[in-house]
């Protein structure tokens, strides 16, 4: 049997699958809220201490380094008295006897857990997706690869036109890759902006030299006779070059350790709105939770459950996620973007357009019931928060609907001299 965690006293213990943003946000939290109240065993599966994974852009593009992006180093897990165990897998869950089983033979035993294992990047099943320079787009290591190719080929091509798949593509193109973005959909980031959007900034990212091939359904990559990727071939046929093909169409929770040990899972592991599991010993937070049926992948959300768990786990008891309205913004230098709510708009919706074609400039403001109910910004994001925090709030905007477009100073402005008569 392999070595175990012990038990130093009365404190009980906590042990946290997963050393990645979320689940070292909790740890974070529960610090500030209770430092003294557990044994804390962390354990993950890269080498690495916790890192801003949403940073990884800006580390393929060369704007900073893997170092910048660390949150906590070493030093910070020995100062509060954490456990970590890096670059090791957690391999079963013994529910009954309160242990976690690791693959080198580890052993940690819990009397709460919290499970924050991530989501895993969907690879396409298609022939040759196994060749060697075909990678994801997920972590440091994938980095580190797509950084080492850049350096030794000349063409790249990235599958997937949302929010990874740009941001990787900028990445190689700054690189000095020849790249093109290979999309199944009419317009790139579909699922975030408008069709007007879309437009502007495929716009600016062609004039960056990025190719655009939209859609284009992959058929098989095709191997040289090196045995490395040699080329893209679309279902028509069509073939375009490739040294390096980077999969970026997607990410699934990582279910599979809760699906062992018997806990409920629908498109991630279920949840409550105290971020608890079936089994209440069993906490999870982040992309591998399914919470009223959403699974989130961004950044936002996630902090808001690690609060909301961190509050349970200290035993006070009072905290309650109740969901998050999700914003999204592209990370390449030089080009703002934003997204929040239902920015599509419908039938028993108003919409307020502003478009500037010259300055490349475009906001589409959506409002139902009073409501700000959704937002798009391109070209000029400055306001995006004030427009979350309205559609959080959800409250009515009444003599602000007029002056939405002119921004947060002018509409507070407004409501000051509402409040004065």
């Amino acid at each position: 049997m392999g070595a175990t965690t012990p038990n130093t006293g009365a404190k009980p213990r906590l042990v946290v699958v997963g050393n990645g943003m979320a689940g070292i946000r909790t740890v974070e939290e529960l610090l500030a809220q209770a430092p003294e109240l557990y044994d804390i065993t962390v354990i993950g599966a890269e080498p690495y201490t916790n890192y801003n994974r949403i940073l990884l852009s800006p580390v393929l593009t060369g704007e900073q380094t893997l170092q910048d992006i660390m949150l906590n180093d070493e030093a910070w897990y020995a100062r509060h008295g954490i456990r970590l165990l890096c670059n090791r897998k957690v391999t079963r869950v013994d529910r009954g006897r309160r242990r976690v089983h690791c693959d080198d033979g580890t052993e940690a035993a819990y009397d709460r857990l919290l499970l924050a294992t991530g989501s895993n990047p969907t690879i396409l099943p298609v022939p040759g997706h196994d060749l060697d320079g075909v990678v994801a787009f997920r972590d440091i290591d994938d980095v580190n690869r797509m950084i080492e190719a850049s350096s030794r080929y000349r063409n790249a091509v990235v599958i997937g036109g949302g929010l990874l798949g740009l941001e990787a593509a900028n990445g190689l193109a700054a690189r000095g890759m020849n790249v093109s973005v290979v999309h199944l959909g009419a317009a790139l980031l579909d699922r975030q902006l408008d069709l007007e959007a879309a437009a502007l900034l495929r716009r600016s990212l062609e004039a960056r030299g990025l190719t655009f091939l939209l859609q284009r359904q992959t058929r098989e990559i095709v191997a040289g006779d090196d045995g490395r990727v040699r080329a893209l071939r679309f279902a028509d046929g069509a073939e375009v070059p490739a040294d390096l093909v980077v999969m970026a169409v997607g990410v699934r929770p990582n279910t599979a350790l809760a699906e062992s040990c018997g806990l409920r899972v629908d498109r991630g592991i279920v949840v409550t709105d105290t971020l608890q599991t079936y089994d209440p010993r069993i906490y999870a937070v982040g992309e591998c939770v399914s919470h009223r049926g959403t699974a989130y992948g961004l950044v936002a959300p996630l902090f808001e459950q690690a609060k909301v768990a961190a509050n349970h786990l200290a035993m006070h008891g009072i905290g309650r996620y109740e969901g998050s309205i999700t914003s999204t913004k592209l990370k390449v230098t030089g080009i703002d973007l934003f997204s929040a709510g239902d920015f599509t708009g419908g039938a028993h919706t108003e919409t307020i357009v502003l478009a500037d074609a010259l300055d490349g400039v475009y906001k589409k403001l959506v409002i139902s019931d009073d409501k700000l109910v959704g937002a798009c910004l391109y070209g000029d994001t400055a306001d995006s928060s004030w427009y979350v925090r309205l559609m959080r709030e959800g409250q009515g905007i009444g003599a602000l609907r007029d002056q939405l477009m002119a921004g947060e100073f002018a509409g507070d402005g407004l409501e000051n001299a509402a409040a004065g008569g």
